[in-house]
Protein backbone atom coordinates (compact mmCIF):
# COMPACT_ATOMS: atom_id res chain seq x y z
CA UNK A 1 0.00 0.00 0.00
CA UNK A 2 1.37 3.38 -1.27
CA UNK A 3 1.04 6.73 1.13
CA UNK A 4 -2.33 8.67 0.14
CA UNK A 5 -3.07 12.29 1.75
CA UNK A 6 -5.78 14.64 2.58
CA UNK A 7 -4.83 17.83 0.43
CA UNK A 8 -6.86 20.26 1.31
CA UNK A 9 -6.17 22.00 -2.08
CA UNK A 10 -8.23 19.17 -3.75
CA UNK A 11 -10.41 18.46 -0.92
CA UNK A 12 -9.37 14.65 -1.80
CA UNK A 13 -7.36 12.08 -0.75
CA UNK A 14 -4.89 11.70 -3.38
CA UNK A 15 -1.56 9.15 -3.55
CA UNK A 16 1.39 10.62 -2.70
CA UNK A 17 4.19 11.42 -5.67
CA UNK A 18 6.51 14.37 -4.36
CA UNK A 19 8.44 15.69 -6.93
CA UNK A 20 11.60 14.06 -6.77
CA UNK A 21 10.86 10.32 -5.73
CA UNK A 22 13.73 9.76 -3.57
CA UNK A 23 13.24 12.77 -1.55
CA UNK A 24 10.70 15.34 0.11
CA UNK A 25 10.19 18.93 0.74
CA UNK A 26 8.76 19.68 3.78
CA UNK A 27 7.52 23.11 5.24
CA UNK A 28 5.92 23.25 8.44
CA UNK A 29 4.08 26.97 9.16
CA UNK A 30 6.28 27.30 12.99
CA UNK A 31 5.61 29.72 16.07
CA UNK A 32 4.78 33.33 16.78
CA UNK A 33 7.12 33.20 19.72
CA UNK A 34 5.17 35.61 21.69
CA UNK A 35 4.41 33.93 24.34
CA UNK A 36 5.55 29.86 25.89
CA UNK A 37 4.39 27.17 23.72
CA UNK A 38 1.06 25.03 24.55
CA UNK A 39 0.04 21.89 23.46
CA UNK A 40 -2.17 23.60 20.37
CA UNK A 41 1.24 24.25 19.65
CA UNK A 42 2.57 21.08 20.48
CA UNK A 43 -0.18 19.08 18.91
CA UNK A 44 0.97 20.28 15.23
CA UNK A 45 4.75 20.06 16.45
CA UNK A 46 4.64 16.26 16.84
CA UNK A 47 2.17 15.44 13.74
CA UNK A 48 4.54 16.92 11.93
CA UNK A 49 7.25 15.01 13.71
CA UNK A 50 5.70 11.78 12.84
CA UNK A 51 4.78 12.42 9.21
CA UNK A 52 9.02 13.28 8.79
CA UNK A 53 9.56 9.82 10.31
CA UNK A 54 7.27 8.09 8.40
CA UNK A 55 8.62 10.00 5.19
CA UNK A 56 11.81 8.73 6.28
CA UNK A 57 10.57 5.27 6.96
CA UNK A 58 9.41 5.19 3.58
CA UNK A 59 13.08 5.90 2.14
CA UNK A 60 12.45 9.47 1.40
CA UNK A 61 15.22 11.91 1.65
CA UNK A 62 13.38 14.60 3.46
CA UNK A 63 14.67 18.09 4.18
CA UNK A 64 12.19 19.62 6.62
CA UNK A 65 12.10 23.61 6.92
CA UNK A 66 10.17 25.04 10.30
CA UNK A 67 10.12 29.12 10.57
CA UNK A 68 10.31 31.14 13.63
CA UNK A 69 8.03 34.43 13.18
CA UNK A 70 10.32 36.70 15.33
CA UNK A 71 8.67 40.04 13.84
CA UNK A 72 4.75 40.85 15.14
CA UNK A 73 2.93 43.13 17.22
CA UNK A 74 2.22 40.74 19.95
CA UNK A 75 6.13 40.20 20.42
CA UNK A 76 6.66 43.94 20.47
CA UNK A 77 3.75 44.54 22.90
CA UNK A 78 5.49 42.48 25.38
CA UNK A 79 8.46 44.44 25.57
CA UNK A 80 9.22 45.51 28.92
CA UNK A 81 7.18 42.61 30.55
CA UNK A 82 9.16 41.10 33.50
CA UNK A 83 12.20 40.21 32.91
CA UNK A 84 11.34 38.93 28.81
CA UNK A 85 13.14 41.60 27.29
CA UNK A 86 13.27 46.07 26.62
CA UNK A 87 12.42 45.62 22.78
CA UNK A 88 10.86 42.90 20.01
CA UNK A 89 14.21 41.39 19.45
CA UNK A 90 15.32 40.78 23.06
CA UNK A 91 11.24 38.90 23.76
CA UNK A 92 11.84 37.06 20.70
CA UNK A 93 14.84 35.46 21.63
CA UNK A 94 13.85 34.77 25.32
CA UNK A 95 10.67 32.92 24.10
CA UNK A 96 12.29 31.03 21.39
CA UNK A 97 14.95 29.58 23.60
CA UNK A 98 12.30 28.24 25.73
CA UNK A 99 10.15 26.76 22.92
CA UNK A 100 13.07 25.26 21.38
CA UNK A 101 13.78 23.20 24.86
CA UNK A 102 10.31 22.13 24.62
CA UNK A 103 11.07 20.65 21.33
CA UNK A 104 13.92 19.00 22.12
CA UNK A 105 12.21 17.30 25.25
CA UNK A 106 9.43 16.17 23.38
CA UNK A 107 11.56 14.35 21.21
CA UNK A 108 11.04 16.09 17.74
CA UNK A 109 13.58 15.68 15.10
CA UNK A 110 15.69 18.62 14.68
CA UNK A 111 14.59 20.11 11.14
CA UNK A 112 17.45 20.98 8.66
CA UNK A 113 16.70 24.73 8.98
CA UNK A 114 14.90 26.83 11.50
CA UNK A 115 14.61 30.47 9.82
CA UNK A 116 13.64 33.47 11.06
CA UNK A 117 12.07 36.93 9.85
CA UNK A 118 13.98 39.07 10.89
CA UNK A 119 17.28 37.18 8.85
CA UNK A 120 14.88 37.01 5.93
CA UNK A 121 14.01 40.77 4.75
CA UNK A 122 16.40 40.58 1.74
CA UNK A 123 14.62 37.87 0.48
CA UNK A 124 10.75 39.61 1.47
CA UNK A 125 12.00 42.74 0.05
CA UNK A 126 12.93 41.16 -2.97
CA UNK A 127 10.10 39.19 -3.34
CA UNK A 128 8.03 41.95 -2.88
CA UNK A 129 9.67 43.82 -5.48
CA UNK A 130 8.97 41.13 -7.86
CA UNK A 131 5.36 40.90 -7.15
CA UNK A 132 5.15 45.15 -7.18
CA UNK A 133 7.54 44.86 -10.96
CA UNK A 134 4.54 42.09 -12.13
CA UNK A 135 1.94 44.41 -11.75
CA UNK A 136 0.18 41.91 -8.68
CA UNK A 137 1.00 44.51 -6.12
CA UNK A 138 0.92 48.47 -5.81
CA UNK A 139 2.76 50.74 -3.30
CA UNK A 140 0.01 52.93 -0.86
CA UNK A 141 1.57 55.64 1.72
CA UNK A 142 5.00 53.53 2.09
CA UNK A 143 2.76 50.05 2.52
CA UNK A 144 2.85 47.37 -0.11
CA UNK A 145 0.16 45.57 -0.94
CA UNK A 146 -1.06 42.41 -2.90
CA UNK A 147 -3.69 42.78 -5.49
CA UNK A 148 -6.25 39.90 -5.11
CA UNK A 149 -7.94 40.65 -8.40
CA UNK A 150 -4.72 40.21 -10.27
CA UNK A 151 -4.31 36.51 -9.01
CA UNK A 152 -7.09 34.59 -11.00
CA UNK A 153 -6.99 31.49 -8.54
CA UNK A 154 -7.29 33.54 -5.57
CA UNK A 155 -9.54 31.73 -2.86
CA UNK A 156 -8.47 27.97 -4.69
CA UNK A 157 -7.26 26.99 -1.07
CA UNK A 158 -9.44 27.55 1.34
CA UNK A 159 -12.33 27.68 -1.86
CA UNK A 160 -13.85 31.24 -1.30
CA UNK A 161 -15.31 33.94 -3.45
CA UNK A 162 -13.14 37.29 -3.27
CA UNK A 163 -16.49 38.88 -3.00
CA UNK A 164 -17.55 37.14 -0.33
CA UNK A 165 -14.13 37.66 1.81
CA UNK A 166 -13.95 40.15 4.66
CA UNK A 167 -11.18 42.72 5.15
CA UNK A 168 -8.09 41.17 5.73
CA UNK A 169 -7.03 44.27 7.94
CA UNK A 170 -8.57 45.23 10.96
CA UNK A 171 -6.37 49.07 10.70
CA UNK A 172 -9.03 51.46 10.07
CA UNK A 173 -5.59 53.57 7.89
CA UNK A 174 -4.51 50.44 5.88
CA UNK A 175 -8.30 49.79 4.66
CA UNK A 176 -7.93 53.72 3.72
CA UNK A 177 -4.97 52.58 1.87
CA UNK A 178 -6.33 49.30 -0.29
CA UNK A 179 -7.90 49.09 -3.34
CA UNK A 180 -9.85 46.06 -2.54
CA UNK A 181 -11.44 44.93 0.68
CA UNK A 182 -9.72 42.02 0.48
CA UNK A 183 -6.21 43.19 -0.61
CA UNK A 184 -3.50 42.00 2.09
CA UNK A 185 -0.03 43.96 3.53
CA UNK A 186 2.86 42.34 1.92
CA UNK A 187 4.98 45.39 3.60
CA UNK A 188 3.86 47.85 6.56
CA UNK A 189 5.31 51.12 6.71
CA UNK A 190 6.78 52.63 9.68
CA UNK A 191 6.47 50.67 13.01
CA UNK A 192 3.50 48.90 15.06
CA UNK A 193 1.26 51.51 15.95
CA UNK A 194 0.50 52.68 19.51
CA UNK A 195 -3.21 51.63 18.67
CA UNK A 196 -1.71 48.01 18.17
CA UNK A 197 1.02 47.80 20.92
CA UNK A 198 -2.31 48.48 23.79
CA UNK A 199 -4.52 45.94 22.08
CA UNK A 200 -2.01 43.11 22.94
CA UNK A 201 -1.11 44.48 26.34
CA UNK A 202 -2.00 43.26 29.98
CA UNK A 203 -3.61 46.60 31.27
CA UNK A 204 -3.20 44.75 34.74
CA UNK A 205 1.11 44.66 33.96
CA UNK A 206 3.46 47.10 34.43
CA UNK A 207 6.03 47.65 31.82
CA UNK A 208 9.45 48.89 31.64
CA UNK A 209 9.18 50.48 28.50
CA UNK A 210 6.06 52.22 27.49
CA UNK A 211 5.48 52.57 23.92
CA UNK A 212 7.46 49.88 21.81
CA UNK A 213 7.49 50.43 17.91
CA UNK A 214 9.23 47.34 17.12
CA UNK A 215 11.87 46.88 14.52
CA UNK A 216 11.89 48.75 11.09
CA UNK A 217 14.04 48.02 8.07
CA UNK A 218 14.58 50.54 5.30
CA UNK A 219 12.97 49.48 1.93
CA UNK A 220 12.02 50.50 -1.62
CA UNK A 221 9.03 51.97 -0.35
CA UNK A 222 10.61 53.74 3.04
CA UNK A 223 11.14 51.97 6.72
CA UNK A 224 8.44 49.46 7.22
CA UNK A 225 8.20 45.63 8.27
CA UNK A 226 7.04 42.75 6.34
CA UNK A 227 3.87 41.45 6.78
CA UNK A 228 2.86 38.59 7.73
CA UNK A 229 1.85 36.45 4.92
CA UNK A 230 5.08 37.01 2.72
CA UNK A 231 7.61 35.59 5.40
CA UNK A 232 6.52 32.12 5.03
CA UNK A 233 6.95 32.30 0.98
CA UNK A 234 9.76 33.90 0.67
CA UNK A 235 11.74 31.59 3.91
CA UNK A 236 10.41 28.75 2.09
CA UNK A 237 11.56 29.29 -1.16
CA UNK A 238 15.07 30.54 0.06
CA UNK A 239 15.81 27.03 1.84
CA UNK A 240 13.26 24.71 -0.24
CA UNK A 241 13.05 26.51 -3.59
CA UNK A 242 10.12 27.51 -5.32
CA UNK A 243 7.73 24.23 -5.16
CA UNK A 244 7.68 22.13 -2.55
CA UNK A 245 5.93 18.49 -1.73
CA UNK A 246 4.34 19.35 1.37
CA UNK A 247 3.42 21.95 3.40
CA UNK A 248 1.82 21.50 7.17
CA UNK A 249 0.02 23.93 9.14
CA UNK A 250 -2.90 24.63 11.64
CA UNK A 251 -6.47 24.86 10.61
CA UNK A 252 -6.74 28.01 11.35
CA UNK A 253 -3.97 29.29 9.30
CA UNK A 254 -6.43 27.54 5.25
CA UNK A 255 -7.37 31.37 5.51
CA UNK A 256 -5.75 34.15 5.10
CA UNK A 257 -2.13 33.01 6.01
CA UNK A 258 -2.02 30.20 3.94
CA UNK A 259 -4.17 31.20 0.66
CA UNK A 260 -2.23 34.37 0.95
CA UNK A 261 0.96 32.33 0.16
CA UNK A 262 0.12 30.68 -2.59
CA UNK A 263 -1.55 33.38 -4.53
CA UNK A 264 1.91 35.87 -4.17
CA UNK A 265 4.35 32.62 -4.82
CA UNK A 266 2.95 31.70 -7.71
CA UNK A 267 2.25 35.03 -8.96
CA UNK A 268 6.39 35.47 -8.25
CA UNK A 269 7.19 32.50 -9.51
CA UNK A 270 4.59 31.04 -12.18
CA UNK A 271 5.21 27.57 -10.30
CA UNK A 272 3.02 25.47 -8.15
CA UNK A 273 3.60 26.69 -4.51
CA UNK A 274 3.09 23.02 -2.42
CA UNK A 275 2.29 19.76 -4.26
CA UNK A 276 0.48 19.21 -1.09
CA UNK A 277 -1.52 20.93 1.64
CA UNK A 278 -2.11 19.30 5.10
CA UNK A 279 -3.34 21.03 8.09
CA UNK A 280 -3.58 19.60 11.80
CA UNK A 281 -7.09 19.85 12.80
CA UNK A 282 -7.20 22.42 16.23
CA UNK A 283 -7.14 21.17 20.11
CA UNK A 284 -10.03 22.05 21.59
CA UNK A 285 -11.05 22.36 25.25
CA UNK A 286 -14.15 23.35 26.71
CA UNK A 287 -15.39 23.29 22.98
CA UNK A 288 -13.04 25.93 22.11
CA UNK A 289 -9.89 26.28 20.40
CA UNK A 290 -7.10 26.35 22.92
CA UNK A 291 -5.71 29.52 22.37
CA UNK A 292 -3.15 32.33 24.21
CA UNK A 293 -5.21 34.77 23.89
CA UNK A 294 -8.39 32.70 24.96
CA UNK A 295 -6.51 31.70 28.30
CA UNK A 296 -7.70 28.45 27.84
CA UNK A 297 -4.40 26.55 27.56
CA UNK A 298 -1.81 24.02 29.00
CA UNK A 299 1.65 24.78 28.54
CA UNK A 300 3.39 22.57 27.46
CA UNK A 301 6.14 22.73 29.98
CA UNK A 302 3.56 22.41 32.25
CA UNK A 303 2.31 19.49 30.74
CA UNK A 304 5.80 17.28 30.41
CA UNK A 305 6.56 18.31 34.25
CA UNK A 306 2.97 16.73 35.29
CA UNK A 307 2.28 13.40 32.86
CA UNK A 308 5.90 13.25 31.01
CA UNK A 309 6.81 13.80 27.48
CA UNK A 310 6.00 10.28 26.25
CA UNK A 311 2.41 10.78 27.95
CA UNK A 312 2.33 14.06 26.26
CA UNK A 313 3.53 12.91 22.49
CA UNK A 314 0.58 9.54 23.31
CA UNK A 315 -1.80 11.98 24.02
CA UNK A 316 -1.25 14.22 20.91
CA UNK A 317 -1.22 11.10 18.40
CA UNK A 318 -4.25 9.65 20.12
CA UNK A 319 -6.24 11.24 17.29
CA UNK A 320 -4.98 11.46 14.00
CA UNK A 321 -3.81 14.67 13.20
CA UNK A 322 -7.15 15.77 10.47
CA UNK A 323 -9.59 15.01 13.13
CA UNK A 324 -10.52 17.49 15.60
CA UNK A 325 -8.66 16.58 19.40
CA UNK A 326 -10.18 17.06 22.70
CA UNK A 327 -8.22 18.15 26.05
CA UNK A 328 -9.40 17.42 29.25
CA UNK A 329 -8.58 15.28 32.81
CA UNK A 330 -10.16 12.35 30.82
CA UNK A 331 -8.21 12.31 27.41
CA UNK A 332 -5.39 13.01 28.99
CA UNK A 333 -5.61 10.41 31.86
CA UNK A 334 -6.48 7.91 28.80
CA UNK A 335 -3.36 8.34 27.31
CA UNK A 336 -1.48 8.04 30.16
CA UNK A 337 -3.01 4.57 30.63
CA UNK A 338 -2.11 3.70 27.31
CA UNK A 339 1.78 5.18 27.33
CA UNK A 340 2.33 2.68 31.15
CA UNK A 341 0.25 0.25 28.72
CA UNK A 342 2.97 0.87 26.01
CA UNK A 343 6.04 1.01 28.03
CA UNK A 344 4.96 -1.93 30.32
CA UNK A 345 4.65 -4.33 27.13
CA UNK A 346 7.66 -3.39 26.46
CA UNK A 347 9.56 -3.45 29.45
CA UNK A 348 8.36 -6.96 30.18
CA UNK A 349 9.39 -7.88 26.64
CA UNK A 350 12.61 -6.77 27.60
CA UNK A 351 13.05 -8.39 30.66
CA UNK A 352 11.46 -11.84 29.34
CA UNK A 353 13.76 -11.76 26.52
CA UNK A 354 16.83 -11.29 28.50
CA UNK A 355 16.26 -13.54 31.33
CA UNK A 356 17.42 -17.31 31.35
CA UNK A 357 14.36 -18.83 30.63
CA UNK A 358 14.25 -17.17 26.68
CA UNK A 359 15.29 -20.15 24.64
CA UNK A 360 16.41 -21.11 21.26
CA UNK A 361 14.05 -23.65 20.32
CA UNK A 362 10.67 -22.36 22.20
CA UNK A 363 8.22 -20.82 19.10
CA UNK A 364 4.79 -19.33 20.04
CA UNK A 365 3.35 -19.07 16.95
CA UNK A 366 0.32 -16.47 17.84
CA UNK A 367 3.11 -14.16 19.15
CA UNK A 368 4.96 -14.28 15.64
CA UNK A 369 1.55 -13.82 13.71
CA UNK A 370 1.14 -11.35 16.02
CA UNK A 371 4.12 -9.38 14.94
CA UNK A 372 3.18 -10.11 11.61
CA UNK A 373 0.12 -8.33 11.80
CA UNK A 374 1.24 -5.18 13.96
CA UNK A 375 3.53 -4.45 11.52
CA UNK A 376 0.73 -4.68 8.30
CA UNK A 377 -1.90 -3.18 10.37
CA UNK A 378 0.78 -0.42 11.13
CA UNK A 379 2.32 0.61 8.00
CA UNK A 380 -1.69 0.53 6.47
CA UNK A 381 -2.40 2.95 8.98
CA UNK A 382 0.67 5.46 8.50
CA UNK A 383 -0.05 5.06 4.89
CA UNK A 384 -3.31 6.05 5.36
CA UNK A 385 -2.98 9.78 5.83
CA UNK A 386 -0.59 8.99 9.09
CA UNK A 387 -3.02 7.43 10.83
CA UNK A 388 -1.16 7.57 13.99
CA UNK A 389 -4.73 7.04 15.92
CA UNK A 390 -4.66 3.30 14.37
CA UNK A 391 -1.01 2.70 14.38
CA UNK A 392 -0.91 2.72 17.89
CA UNK A 393 -3.96 0.38 18.17
CA UNK A 394 -1.82 -1.80 16.29
CA UNK A 395 1.19 -1.11 18.98
CA UNK A 396 -0.94 -2.00 21.76
CA UNK A 397 -2.55 -5.21 20.35
CA UNK A 398 1.19 -6.66 20.33
CA UNK A 399 1.47 -5.63 23.75
CA UNK A 400 -1.23 -7.56 24.63
CA UNK A 401 0.22 -10.77 22.82
CA UNK A 402 3.46 -10.13 24.78
CA UNK A 403 1.47 -10.02 28.05
CA UNK A 404 -0.12 -13.64 27.00
CA UNK A 405 2.79 -15.00 26.09
CA UNK A 406 4.91 -13.88 29.07
CA UNK A 407 2.23 -14.99 31.46
CA UNK A 408 1.09 -18.60 29.52
CA UNK A 409 4.55 -19.88 28.95
CA UNK A 410 7.52 -21.11 31.98
CA UNK A 411 9.84 -20.47 29.25
CA UNK A 412 10.08 -17.62 26.29
CA UNK A 413 10.14 -17.65 22.46
CA UNK A 414 13.44 -15.62 22.64
CA UNK A 415 13.22 -15.13 18.24
CA UNK A 416 9.60 -13.80 19.27
CA UNK A 417 10.36 -11.53 21.96
CA UNK A 418 13.86 -9.77 20.06
CA UNK A 419 11.67 -8.90 17.49
CA UNK A 420 8.68 -7.43 19.12
CA UNK A 421 11.56 -5.51 21.61
CA UNK A 422 12.75 -4.24 17.95
CA UNK A 423 8.95 -3.81 16.85
CA UNK A 424 8.86 -1.70 19.47
CA UNK A 425 11.57 0.50 19.02
CA UNK A 426 11.42 1.20 15.34
CA UNK A 427 8.01 1.74 14.88
CA UNK A 428 6.79 3.08 18.74
CA UNK A 429 10.64 4.77 18.84
CA UNK A 430 12.19 5.65 15.60
CA UNK A 431 8.63 6.55 13.94
CA UNK A 432 6.30 7.32 16.93
CA UNK A 433 9.01 9.03 18.29
CA UNK A 434 8.61 7.61 22.25
CA UNK A 435 11.50 7.08 24.11
CA UNK A 436 11.24 3.67 25.62
CA UNK A 437 13.67 2.74 28.27
CA UNK A 438 12.50 5.52 31.17
CA UNK A 439 10.45 8.07 31.09
CA UNK A 440 12.28 10.82 32.94
CA UNK A 441 11.10 14.20 31.40
CA UNK A 442 8.66 15.44 34.43
CA UNK A 443 11.15 14.48 36.94
CA UNK A 444 13.75 16.40 35.07
CA UNK A 445 11.88 18.99 34.84
CA UNK A 446 10.45 19.01 38.28
CA UNK A 447 14.62 18.41 39.18
CA UNK A 448 15.06 21.96 37.02
CA UNK A 449 12.66 23.65 38.60
CA UNK A 450 13.88 22.88 42.43
CA UNK A 451 17.61 23.36 41.69
CA UNK A 452 16.51 27.06 40.31
CA UNK A 453 14.87 28.07 43.16
CA UNK A 454 17.35 26.69 45.36
CA UNK A 455 19.94 29.20 43.33
CA UNK A 456 17.49 32.03 43.44
CA UNK A 457 17.70 31.55 47.56
CA UNK A 458 21.47 31.73 47.52
CA UNK A 459 21.49 34.53 45.29
CA UNK A 460 19.36 36.16 47.82
CA UNK A 461 21.38 34.92 50.66
CA UNK A 462 24.61 36.69 48.67
CA UNK A 463 22.41 39.87 48.38
CA UNK A 464 21.95 40.02 51.85
CA UNK A 465 25.82 39.52 53.02
CA UNK A 466 25.15 35.66 53.92
CA UNK A 467 27.72 34.39 52.01
CA UNK A 468 28.17 31.17 54.69
CA UNK A 469 24.71 30.47 54.20
CA UNK A 470 24.79 30.80 50.10
CA UNK A 471 27.96 28.65 50.00
CA UNK A 472 26.33 25.65 52.36
CA UNK A 473 23.78 26.15 49.66
CA UNK A 474 25.93 25.49 46.80
CA UNK A 475 27.64 22.60 48.69
CA UNK A 476 24.03 20.89 49.67
CA UNK A 477 23.55 20.64 45.99
CA UNK A 478 27.37 19.42 44.74
CA UNK A 479 26.21 17.02 47.50
CA UNK A 480 23.70 15.89 45.66
CA UNK A 481 25.56 15.80 42.30
CA UNK A 482 24.35 19.46 40.55
CA UNK A 483 27.30 21.10 39.39
CA UNK A 484 27.04 24.77 39.82
CA UNK A 485 28.97 27.63 37.89
CA UNK A 486 29.16 31.00 38.66
CA UNK A 487 29.44 33.32 35.53
CA UNK A 488 28.74 36.96 34.86
CA UNK A 489 25.19 36.47 33.38
CA UNK A 490 24.54 34.66 36.69
CA UNK A 491 24.42 31.20 37.80
CA UNK A 492 23.94 27.86 35.76
CA UNK A 493 23.82 24.57 36.52
CA UNK A 494 24.33 20.94 35.42
CA UNK A 495 22.47 18.17 36.73
CA UNK A 496 23.84 14.86 36.88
Amino acid sequence: MTLSVTNTLSGEREPFEPGDPDSVLLYYCGLTVSDYAHLGHARGWIHTDVMHRWLEHLGYDVRHVENFTDVNEKITARAGENDLGDDEAEVARTFMTEVIRDMRDLNLKRADVYPRVSEHVPEIIDLIGTLVEKGYAYESNGSVYFDVTTFEDYGKLSNQRVEEMETQDDDSDQQSDKRNHADFALWKADGVSEGAIEEHRNSDTEYAVSHPSGQTWESPWGEGRPGWHIECSAMSMKHLGETIDIHVGGQDLVFPHHENEVAQSEAATGHQFARYWLHVRLLETDGEKMSSSLGNYSTVRGAMSEIGPNAVRMFLLSTAYSNRQTFNDETVDEAVDRWERLSGGYERAVGALDSPNARTKVEDDDLREELETTRAEFESAMNDDFNTRRALAALLELVTAVNRHVDDYDEYDYDGLRQAVETFEELGGDVLGFAFGGDTGGDVRLAEDIVKLVLDLREQERGAGNYERADELRDELEALGVEVQDTDSGPSFTLP
